[in-house]
């Protein structure tokens, strides 16, 4: 066998070396794919608990009075996804309109907030 012969291969060393950079690359990736996934998950949630917190504001205006002082829990399923809805109701230093904030959450954790004031109509 000819010197040349002998050097045509590679040495363990460089396909070690290979695959680890190849691995590194691979687990980069994946990572990547997973902060994707977690932030599209995160934006449907958040979409979804706009969408509660927005039904719960248009109730109140199409009642046409002004809501009572106070909190009100209520449940909102959208999408599948079983959301929890605090409605919190406050007095404002004019009579004739009530701070209305819908706080959206799932297991506990706040998704979205969204603060109104309503008028009688």
């Amino acid at each position: 066998m000819t010197q040349a012969a002998r050097r045509a291969g590679f040495t363990l060393v460089e396909v070690m070396v290979a695959l680890a950079i190849t691995a590194i690359v691979l687990i980069a990736g994946l990572k990547a794919t997973a902060a994707l996934t977690d932030n599209a998950d995160r934006q449907g949630a958040v979409l979804l608990a706009q969408l509660c917190a927005e039904n719960k504001l248009i109730e109140l205006r199409l009642a046409r009075r002004l809501p009572p002082v106070g909190d009100i829990n209520s449940d909102c399923v959208q999408a599948g996804r079983a959301l929890q809805v605090t409605q919190t109701v406050r007095p404002t230093p004019n009579p004739n309109f009530r701070r209305v904030e819908a706080d959206v959450g799932e297991n506990g954790h706040s998704i979205v907030q969204v603060v109104a004031i309503i008028g009688r109509n």
